[in-house]
């Protein structure tokens, strides 16, 4: 017969096995599934949703807590069993004040919403979004409301996002970066436009770099697949399946960069220790975390000066028409030259921040109701001409650009920004653990990087805290000062044409 502890054991790795599947649903529905498939797809993810949760909150998972947690908590705080014990309680609690049909019914109405907002899109055509907008944020209401009472009406979204973080304290970070952000951009944008950056670029051979860039960093190809869609991310299907997206333009070269920073997320869910495979613990610590961890590859890495000396003659090969003739310094420049523009996930550095800040403040407005869907687009507007100086021409490059809201995703935006903050934290702990890092970049040697990633961070997946596990990595507690440091020598100085 088995243990409770075995017992417990079980039943989390069954939700754990039903969350994956519904998650392997979504990776089909907007890589793989042909577009008459949606009518069907929504109800099929709302069963494994509703399936999932029923299981989530079964009270026996409540009496086998009980029953664990007094040997639980003679145990080391860091064991897998104490760990696993910590956090099935916070979710189990957390899932119990959810109900099953609301769980269901937000699954099958996100999926709907995700094909409308992918047609709406593509039209910029928001007022044909609108009403799945108003749908997804009337069945967040409902949860928020799950959780009273609370501090802010928007903690209970960050929470699913950021465990333990409150939106005050997100606030003050923000407040402190716009701060900063705002007259840093105003001296270092640069509207130059170089020639040699819109191509054009063969979409195979972008192909090729990326998946040569993913292997340098350290995946194995056994591990991993990737494929095209919409809006890039990373699914997790288990240490050992990760599927990254990405997307290609012949008139740019984004796409090494989506790939770098896909391959982030992916590198952090395939370095969680084996032995929390179809656990609870199987995950990253938080969203900001996995985004630390995207951004730091893609930015940190991979806009370096370093990285380029020793990547760019590979891609110039690649491109003999196009950079032929190029100077690396050159490439260097143009792939981090500040200009403000309307796409999020292609923004430069320095002016990305306010992209999320941006969003984090419509969101709160939009949750609290002091800013209706009917007047969304032109805040959205006004908003971007406030921060980056730009005129909005459309819905497409404007408001219809995420695919967030339409997926329920409210209170993830702001881990974005988090995320770069923490990569910097990270970063500066990695150069001082692992010395002259530059050379190592630019020799193309990513693997010490790796190991002290995944050693330091991947490894430990949901064991702990996010605050905690930051605390272990850089001694210490959210800081934006490192980020700050960093933009600040970078676009002051090192891209100065």
């Amino acid at each position: 017969m088995d243990s409770p502890y075995d017992e417990l054991k079980r039943r989390l790795c069954e939700i754990q096995d039903l969350e994956k599947a519904h998650e392997l649903l979504y990776w089909d529905q907007v890589v793989m599934m042909p577009p008459s498939g949606a009518a069907v797809r929504g109800d099929v993810r709302a069963t494994v949703a509703r399936l999932a949760h029923e299981k989530s909150v079964d009270d026996e998972i409540g009496r086998l807590l009980e029953q664990i947690e007094p040997q639980a908590e003679a145990m080391p705080y860091d064991s897998d069993e104490a760990s696993l014990v910590r956090v099935a309680r916070r979710d189990w609690e957390k899932a119990r004040k959810v109900p099953t049909e609301l769980a269901a019914e937000t699954a099958k109405v996100t999926a709907d919403a995700e094909d409308a907002w992918a047609a709406a899109r593509q039209a910029s055509d928001f007022a044909a979004f609108k009403p799945w907008l108003d749908r997804v944020l009337e069945l967040k209401r409902r949860y928020i409301e799950c959780f009273a009472p609370y501090d802010d009406p928007y903690d209970p979204l960050l929470d699913d996002f950021e465990p333990g973080m409150k939106t005050a304290e997100v606030r003050v970070v923000f407040d402190r970066l716009k701060q900063e952000l705002v007259p840093l951009i105003a001296h270092a944008a640069n509207n130059e436009q170089d020639e040699f950056m819109r191509g054009p670029f063969a979409v195979e051979r972008q192909h090729d770099l990326s998946l040569e860039l993913i292997g340098r960093f350290g995946f194995e190809p056994v591990a991993y697949r990737l494929d095209t869609t919409v809006h890039p991310f990373c699914s997790s299907l288990s240490t050992q399946d990760i599927r990254l997206t990405t997307r290609y333009s012949e008139e740019e070269l984004t796409s090494l960069f989506t790939a770098m920073h896909e391959c982030g997320h992916g590198l952090y869910e395939h370095g969680i220790s084996p032995a929390l495979e179809r656990t609870p613990l199987c995950d990253g610590a938080s969203s900001a975390l996995h985004e630390s961890q995207s951004r730091l590859w893609e930015n940190v890495v991979g806009r370096s000066r370093p990285f380029w000396r020793w990547f760019f003659p590979t891609v110039q090969r690649a491109f003999p028409d196009v950079l032929g003739d190029v100077e690396a310094d050159a490439f260097y420049r143009a792939v981090n030259r500040v200009h403000p523009s309307f796409i999020r996930v292609d923004a430069d550095e320095a002016t990305y921040g306010l992209h999320i800040i941006m969003r984090f403040e419509l969101e709160q407005e939009l949750i609290a109701g002091t800013l209706s869907t009917a007047d969304l687009p032109e805040a959205w507007n006004a908003r971007v001409e406030e921060y980056l100086g730009l005129e909005v021409p459309d819905d497409g490059l404007g408001v219809l650009q995420d695919v967030h809201w339409s997926s329920g995703g409210f209170g993830y935006f702001p881990t974005y920004q988090l995320g770069n903050v923490i990569s910097l934290q990270i970063w500066e702990r990695a150069r001082e653990a692992l010395g002259d890092v530059d050379a190592q970049l630019e020799r193309g040697e990513f693997g010490e990087l790796h190991q002290w990633l995944r050693s330091n961070v991947y490894a430990h997946g949901r064991k702990y805290l996010p605050a905690e596990l930051l605390e272990r990595v850089v001694g210490g507690p959210l800081d934006p000062e490192p980020y700050l440091r960093y933009l600040k020598s970078k676009f002051g100085t090192a891209v100065a044409a």
